[in-house]
């Protein structure tokens, strides 16, 4: 299986996943009387939208490159990332005002067995999360690491409920709101692990040089390659999941230019046979007078 397709397959998983999840979650919610569990569902209910935009994205950077896009739509990962953290705090904020208004109005006490909904819950959407983070490494793909912390997100509004749920029903009367305390903590979770994903993705669309192993895995791979001398400049932007470089290299300055034109063309073949995740490759070559 190809990685675009492997990424493809990753996203329809957290799209299933998160619609089943949504329902489990909406329905012991309002049985078992404890808003941290509906406050979960509606996290995996915004989970789906945003998986949907993932799966999009990711179909969208397969498209080869073209006229106006030479160097592909790779670009669209980091954007849909920024989509996606956007969802994830519009469910923090829904979940935080929500919380804040059940703390204030006196309700019942959430029923025992939704704890066990919530210890199944934990362990998959942990164990989601595994998947998908472990995907997004492979491919280098934004935006399903984004998608991989929204399966972490819920599990950590779930072990949030689950302390605040136990405590509540070990304390007795007078504590439920303990639930929505814990629902309340879980979205200030959410919002803080929406910059850890929103951080990366500017970074991607800003170009910025964070690559350091990748670029000196280039250079020792440059100096392999018979009649390559050294390297200067070497800039590594990445772009889906994929990572475009421009190479100054430096060769003999006496020989012709054809043969300068020819040690380029290696250097760059050699290049995208070691580094598969290489997209295009520009070599500047540079003479170089020992």
């Amino acid at each position: 299986m190809s990685n675009k397709n492997m990424a493809v397959k990753t996203a329809y998983f957290s799209i299933f996943g998160n619609a089943g999840l949504a329902l489990i979650k909406g329905i012991a919610g309002i049985l078992g009387n404890s808003f941290a569990l509906v406050a979960d569902a509606i996290e995996s209910t915004t989970d789906i939208f945003s998986s949907l935009l993932v799966l999009f994205g990711l179909k969208y950077a397969q498209r080869p490159p073209d006229k106006n896009h030479p160097y592909g739509h790779g670009k669209i990962e980091p954007l849909i990332t920024f989509v996606v953290v956007a969802f994830l705090v519009t469910s923090a904020t829904i979940i935080a005002v929500q919380s804040i208004q059940n703390i204030q109005t006196p309700h019942e006490m959430p029923e025992p067995w939704t704890l066990l909904v919530l210890l199944g819950i934990i362990i998959w959407k942990e164990g989601s999360y595994q998947i998908v983070i472990r995907r997004s490494k492979e491919l280098k793909s934004s935006s399903l690491k984004a998608d991989a912390w929204h399966h972490r997100s819920d599990a950590i509004t779930s072990v949030a409920a689950f302390i605040g749920i136990s405590i509540a029903l070990v304390l007795g009367e007078g504590h439920e709101s303990l639930d929505d305390w814990a629902a309340l903590f879980a979205a200030a979770l959410i919002l803080y692990n929406s910059y850890h994903i929103f951080r990366p993705a500017l970074g991607e669309v800003m170009d910025e040089s964070v690559y350091d192993e990748l670029v000196d895995e280039i250079r020792e791979i440059a100096q392999e390659v018979q009649g390559i001398t050294g390297t200067e400049k070497c800039y590594v932007r990445k772009a889906g999941m994929n990572y475009h470089l421009d190479l100054h290299a430096w060769v003999d300055g006496a020989i012709s230019v054809t043969s300068g034109h020819a040690l380029a063309h290696s250097l760059k073949d050699t290049l995208k046979k070691r580094i598969p995740m290489l997209g295009e490759v520009h070599i500047h070559i540079e003479p170089h007078n020992s």
